[in-house]
């Protein structure tokens, strides 16, 4: 049976040295180090998404429908907006997320550019990657929520066990604002790791909250998102990869292994992110 699926967090390697575009250096051993860490038979897969033709090819062969590109935009790493629309409008396989840093005088007018310009497909912020760091509900964060609120699109959050501290990762600032954003889309991955029980009982209070646990699914407590998918939350989970820091195929392959009921997949592969993202395929 073929399935639609799409992978909500992908880059190809090239964008940034963080991604281990260059071999040799220290953040090229830092990406292989994430990959054996979360379980990737081959910590230098990801040296095949040097060059932009074979990162579409690999998105292809590991039966991925669409992957969704993400960019950064924190004071350690930037990969502009622009860019991510250069390399994923060319492509039907590939959709583009643009990023925007809270703390940026300019960050509404950086929104409104993405969306209505660039044709990105939504808005990801990392307040606790700023300077200085900041949880979810600050108030500093709440033009940009309100901003992809009226344009329609959803916010995405980023926040897991690599955070500078994991008191920036507790998902009850993602419930505050839930609560107070009730129709934007927000959608937190890495699920919010390793509050996993914290994330599903947020997801359990407000049903706006979208969770992708990716490559931390494969991780001790990750076969909860699986329970609770099984279950109320079979509308709010989603798939990403997080390549390179995965590998593609394994990755797909995998998840496919977790124990997911059969009418669950293709909700959490694609339906749940077709409606959030508005795609039609």
């Amino acid at each position: 049976m073929t399935r639609k699926i799409v992978d909500l967090r992908s880059r190809p390697s090239f964008l940034h040295d963080f991604y281990g575009a260059t071999p040799g250096t220290r953040e090229f051993e830092t990406a292989k180090w994430l990959n054996r860490r979360v379980g990737s038979k081959d910590d230098t897969h990801f040296t095949r998404s040097h060059t932009m033709e074979a990162f579409v090819e690999e998105v292809r062969e590991a039966g991925i429908t669409k992957a969704v590109v993400v960019g950064r935009d924190t004071p350690a790493l930037k990969i502009s907006n622009e860019k991510i629309a250069e390399i994923t409008e060319p492509h039907e396989e590939l959709i583009g997320i643009g990023s925007v840093n809270p703390q940026n005088p300019h960050a509404i007018a950086g929104i409104e550019r993405a969306i209505h310009e660039l044709k990105l497909a939504g808005i990801n912020i990392e307040p606790g990657f700023g300077t200085p760091p900041l949880k979810a509900d600050d108030p500093s964060n709440y033009p940009v929520y309100d901003a992809c609120a009226q344009l329609g699109v959803p916010v995405f959050l980023m926040s897991g066990p690599t955070s500078p501290s994991l008191e920036y990762t507790n998902p009850v600032a993602v419930g505050n604002v839930a609560r107070d954003f009730p129709n934007l889309p927000i959608v937190c991955y890495h699920g919010f790791y390793p509050y996993v029980n914290e994330m599903i009982g947020v997801a359990f209070r407000h049903e706006n909250v979208y969770v992708v646990p990716d490559m931390y699914i494969f991780l001790p407590g990750g076969r909860l998102y699986v329970e609770a998918a099984n279950g109320f939350m079979r509308d709010q989970l989603m798939f990403g990869s997080s390549y390179p820091f995965r590998a593609m195929r394994q990755t797909v392959e995998d998840f496919l292994q977790l124990g997911f009921k059969e009418e669950v997949l293709d909700r959490v592969l694609f339906e749940n992110v077709a409606r959030v993202l508005r795609l039609v395929i």
